[in-house]
């Protein structure tokens, strides 16, 4: 096993076991194999009842990825403490729907709206509480393939925290067999969960590189987002990664 795929496996077990200990005791995360039965235990969760579990909707209108990104982070910087620790324990699950938020915000209360109305969200909660909106409005669909494109710019929304400078981190994109609709869940999660866990905070620089694959972690890596790949049985690829700037 190369390195890329020990330092890969190594982060997913670590958002495993910093979302849900009771997994890392069930399944060895040190192994694929492992790894690939939490990640059924917690598709199965989500396939079933939806009592108890924890989701956050977003309604999106149009994508441009840097100012989405921007406004996924404007938003998790809103989470209050309490919703945030249920969210991680549903792997901060997120619902996308296909719609025009400015259409729906006298009938449905949004927790923070793109300045351009591209996209709004509601804050996390059981799933019961966005059962309507999500019944009135399809998936969001979006099956073309990100474009690799030049470098974006980034800064996340808000004053510095006292005390705190600033920091600058590059966010990187695998594009190749990716839609832009798996773009959207990929950034999501990694960029809110580096908020939730004070990783980014109002000031911070990304700079957003779409690249067909991202070949190596090398450098500081603060965060990354890997899946199964589908070409490799056993192996994972890395969807985006958020690393320190050289």
């Amino acid at each position: 096993m190369t390195r890329t795929q020990e330092l890969l496996r190594e982060h997913t077990a670590v958002r495993i076991r910093a979302a849900r200990p009771d997994l890392a005791d069930r399944h060895d995360l040190a192994t694929h194999d492992g790894l690939l039965a939490a990640h059924r235990h917690i598709a199965g969760e989500e396939g079933a009842a939806e009592d108890g579990q924890t989701l956050a909707a977003v309604v999106v209108r149009e994508v441009d990825l840097a100012g989405w990104a921007r406004d996924t982070c404007a938003f998790a910087l809103g989470v209050p403490p309490e919703r945030a620790s249920a969210w991680r324990a549903s792997f901060t699950r997120t619902v996308f729907l296909a719609g025009n938020p400015d259409h729906l915000r006298d009938r449905f209360a949004f927790a923070h709206l793109a300045d351009d109305g591209s996209a709004a969200w509601t804050a996390p909660g059981p799933a019961s509480g966005t059962t309507t909106l999500r019944r009135l409005l399809k998936l969001f669909d979006a099956p073309a393939e990100v474009p690799a494109g030049p470098a974006r710019q980034i800064t996340v929304p808000g004053e510095p925290p006292p005390g705190r400078a600033p920091v600058a981190r590059d966010l990187h994109l695998a594009t190749a067999g990716c839609t832009v609709a798996e773009a959207l869940v990929h950034l999501n999660h990694l960029l809110v969960e580096a908020v939730l866990d004070g990783l980014l905070a109002p000031g911070d620089r990304l700079t957003l590189h779409r690249v067909p694959r991202v070949a190596a972690l090398s450098g500081p890596v603060t965060r990354v987002r890997a899946v199964p790949d589908p070409r490799l049985p056993g192996r994972l690829r890395a969807a985006a990664v958020l690393t320190d700037e050289p």
